[in-house]
């Protein structure tokens, strides 16, 4: 095999070699970026969770107060 050959067979090689590795790093990245989106979407629906309930207490509180003041009649059918 001539120079010039080997020289275009090793940076061919070399080449392919280094797209491999930036490919593979790459995918990594991006893994890791999507696991994160999923930590931040669990925060977000804990976050969520907690601002319901607060919010469903508050309602319980107020509800307590109003029917101590107010007369509430249970209506059991809408006709």
């Amino acid at each position: 095999m001539s120079l010039p050959a080997k020289a275009t067979l090793t940076c061919a090689c070399l080449f392919t070699a280094l797209t491999v590795y930036a490919v593979h790093f790459q995918q990594k990245q991006e893994r890791e970026t999507q696991y994160q989106g999923v930590l931040k979407d669990d925060i977000r629906r804990a976050e969520k969770m907690r601002q319901r309930k607060e919010d469903f207490e508050e309602s319980k509180r107020k509800r307590a107060l109003y029917e101590g003041v107010q007369r509430v009649e249970k209506n059991t059918s809408d006709a």
